[in-house]
């Protein structure tokens, strides 16, 4: 198969599924998915399934599952290298035939001591070339019942370099790098083989890609000339780091991505504060995924380490929560409700949403937040009742539950106005009214603004409450 000679851009993301999707995957993801929307390209999920030890359904469905939330589903795919054996097979056999590779029947006990030799010469420690094919070397007898493995013929003159996307020119001598195994004594491939053949056949012209992969590059480069294949540009994104400067691990939120969801984060705000980790437009900190798309240069990411923020996260979070639409927020929350063994539609959601979004990070603190409104009535504890509900209490009760009921209109602005002339009548402050309404109302000591919570309570039920006492 040779590359396209076509103009298009084509970027792949190729995750292993030896564990869930964490953020700096997605992030790798949403840059390669971005790359692509912007010039109108095509964006390709491959899935890198050969660790057969550690690779499992349940991960791959992980994969899936969290580009599906992300909305970043691709044009092509998923492909899955487990499904291309064959293909890896007749490419090795080309090369050996080709005299590009070659079987090496090093054991790797031998191997290890000709990195030990090395280091011990003060060089970097690698496999020394003994079945190294060359004009005029003769090759060590074949063991007996020993099955080789298949080596790359690396060049061993010059340097390989990129003009990396994001880093800029870099450079290895190729003097340093290894005839790297490409098929096991099994003959299975092994991984910078698989990604090589793999970029070739789907005819990716842009890789971006996490910078632990720099090393990788090189080596994938010399394979990919020795097959005639076209280059791909490489872009190398820095890593993520914790709020503390290290590494970003599981005690700083690298979770499943599936696990934001379960904590109430919408997806377009992961999708902007993932964006905003690396990336940049100007000062802009709140932008749309279409705007995203629209913007997106690989000339704006940035040379070092992004921070990750929990804090910044809540705050881009809530402000799509307070951009949301009540019906939308509604309908996100249902489920959460659900699951606190709440009832949505015991009440109007989308007007509770309106009361609570303007104070809510997450969908779970709106889901918290509704259970005011959708849990069974409990009654206030008896030590909150005698604490406030004495007599003047009562009796302040009892008279706005007598004008209240007389209300022509039961909404926010009626009950409000019914409360501050209360005040004014009965000389009081408002907690001496506002709290025994809570509590008989809601069973509860703090709620959103009073009036509020009444006009969605409904006339039926708050008097019927305050009739209780």
């Amino acid at each position: 198969m040779t590359s396209s000679t076509s103009s298009a851009i084509r970027t792949r993301f190729a995750p292993s599924p030896t564990g869930y999707l964490h953020l700096g995957g997605a992030r790798t993801a949403l840059f390669s998915w971005a790359f692509a929307r912007h010039h109108q390209g095509v964006f390709v999920l491959r899935i890198e399934d050969t660790d057969l030890e550690r690779s499992t359904p349940e991960a791959v469905q992980a994969i899936l599952d969290s580009m599906q939330w992300l909305g970043m589903q691709p044009d092509e795919g998923p492909f899955y290298q487990m499904q291309r054996m064959d293909r890896y097979r007749e490419v090795i056999a080309q090369m050996l035939k080709d005299g590009t590779a070659y079987y090496c029947y090093s054991s790797p006990e031998e191997v290890e001591a000709m990195r030990e030799k090395a280091r011990a010469a003060g060089l970097k420690p690698r496999y020394d070339g003994t079945w190294r094919p060359e004009s005029g070397k003769a090759l060590p007898p074949v063991p007996a019942n020993r099955t080789p493995v298949v080596r790359f013929k690396n060049p061993q003159e010059g340097a390989t370099g990129w003009n990396d996307l994001i880093k800029g020119p870099i450079s290895f001598d190729n003097s340093e790098l290894d005839d790297l195994i490409i098929a096991r004594p099994d003959g299975t491939p092994t991984y910078n083989f698989c990604v090589v053949v793999d970029d070739w056949d789907m005819k990716i012209t842009h890789v971006l890609r996490g910078d632990d992969h720099v090393n990788n590059t090189p080596r994938q480069i010399n394979i990919l000339r020795a097959l005639g294949g076209t280059l791909p540009q490489y872009g190398h994104v820095p890593m993520i780091l914790g709020p503390d400067g290290e590494k970003l691990s599981k005690r700083h939120g690298a979770v499943n991505v599936m696990e934001y969801d379960n904590e109430g984060y919408l997806p377009e705000a992961m999708i902007n504060y993932l964006a905003r980790l690396g990336w940049s437009h100007g000062n802009d900190e709140l932008f749309s995924r279409e705007q995203l798309v629209e913007w997106f240069d690989t000339r704006n990411l940035t040379k070092s380490a992004a921070q990750w923020d929990p804090k910044k996260l809540n705050w881009v979070n809530a402000h799509y929560i307070k951009q949301s639409s009540n019906e939308d927020l509604a309908e996100r929350v249902a489920p959460r409700i659900r699951q606190r063994q709440g009832d949505p539609d015991a009440i109007n959601l989308q007007v509770v949403m309106g009361l609570l979004k303007d104070r809510a990070e997450t969908l779970n603190q709106l889901a918290d937040g509704a259970m005011l409104f959708c849990a069974p009535y409990t009654a206030a504890s008896p030590e909150l009742q005698a604490e406030h509900l004495d007599e003047a209490a009562r009796s302040l009760l009892a008279d706005f539950a007598k004008k209240a009921r007389a209300l022509p209109d039961w909404t926010t602005e009626a009950l409000d106005a019914l409360i501050k002339d209360m005040l004014s009548e009965h000389g009081v402050k408002m907690p001496k009214l506002a709290i025994p309404l809570r509590l008989v109302a809601t069973g509860q000591k703090q709620t959103p603004a009073i009036g509020a919570v009444l006009a969605i309570l409904g006339r039926e039920r708050v008097l019927e409450r305050l009739s209780a006492v």
